[in-house]
């Protein structure tokens, strides 16, 4: 296993702040990111993921958009956000310390079928974005213990048995299996206008072009496009090169490069946007 020593995934800027990130990645979980953080006041922009994120509250209280809502999780709750799932978070009332997972869409529904004990179609989806759960809490909060191995040594087959317990507990109790995730891309002109940023996420792009191709007026477009995304179109092309990156970082390109690759300005560009999107910045998340 990998872990990221303390040194090199805190930020200056975010302690003097009040803020303390830990990052680091599990390869052999298909790649799990884990995040242990205390945020004062950095504030994420929304944003998505391929993964999943499940964070576990352990002091003060989040606040983040989620699925259309303002959603407030308190100590000893869970949080989940599915894959390319709009969202943000932010301290509600001072601050907030909490440990997340990333696991994988193939991670999720391998497990997701051993609990069901047939094939699945996808990977599960979860219908609750905060989850009140205590002995779910208590086991995340301790396998994120176990996978940092932050003091203490633990062995490859506790690790296995704490991860695998927690993900079957989270997936039995909570997800339904079946259901089909809720998609906000319903317009067809909409649908073309997302489906050309993707293919040219690193070009600059017009909005009177863009609109053009929604059938749409600008200002309606704008409206349209962020009620049906839940981003404006600028903020839906740094969120498809934010997730560009995030796949080059962990493959070990340098972040200008990766900067130059995904459309970013410069390097400082992409520092900006990928650290109120993921919390650390590019460095630390490659160094992982």
């Amino acid at each position: 296993m990998t872990v990221i020593p303390p040194e090199i995934s805190l930020d200056r800027a975010q302690v003097g702040a009040g803020d303390v990130t830990h990052f680091w990645r599990v390869p052999r979980y298909r790649d799990l990111d884990c995040l242990r953080a205390t945020f004062r006041r950095h504030a994420y922009a929304r944003h998505s993921h391929d993964t999943y994120a499940i964070a576990a509250i352990l002091t003060g209280c989040e606040t983040f958009y989620h699925r259309g809502e303002q959603h407030y999780a308190p100590p000893g709750s869970v949080a989940v956000v599915c894959p390319d799932e709009i969202h943000d978070g932010e301290p509600h009332g001072g601050w907030f310390e909490y440990r997340t997972f990333y696991p994988s869409s193939g991670l999720m529904q391998e497990v997701a079928e051993d609990v069901a004990g047939r094939p699945l179609a996808r990977a599960p989806w979860f219908p609750h974005s905060v989850i009140h759960d205590p002995e779910l809490f208590q086991a995340q909060v301790r396998l994120h213990a176990c996978l940092s191995q932050d003091g203490h040594w633990t062995s490859e087959m506790e690790q296995d048995t704490r991860l695998i317990d927690f993900l079957s507990r989270l997936i039995a109790r909570w997800a339904d299996l079946d259901a089909l995730p809720t998609l906000r891309y319903g317009s067809k002109g909409i649908l073309r206008v997302r489906d050309y940023l993707d293919a040219h996420m690193s070009e600059e792009a017009d909005l009177a072009d863009l609109a053009t191709m929604a059938g749409l007026s600008r200002s309606h477009f704008i409206r349209a496009f962020a009620k049906e995304t839940g981003l404006t179109p600028h903020a839906y092309l740094l969120d498809r090169r934010f997730r560009a990156a995030t796949k080059l970082l962990s493959q070990g390109q340098a972040p200008g490069d990766v900067a130059a690759a995904c459309g970013f300005f410069d390097q400082s560009h992409l520092n900006r946007v990928f650290k109120a999107r993921m919390g650390v910045t590019p460095g630390a998340y490659r160094a992982a």
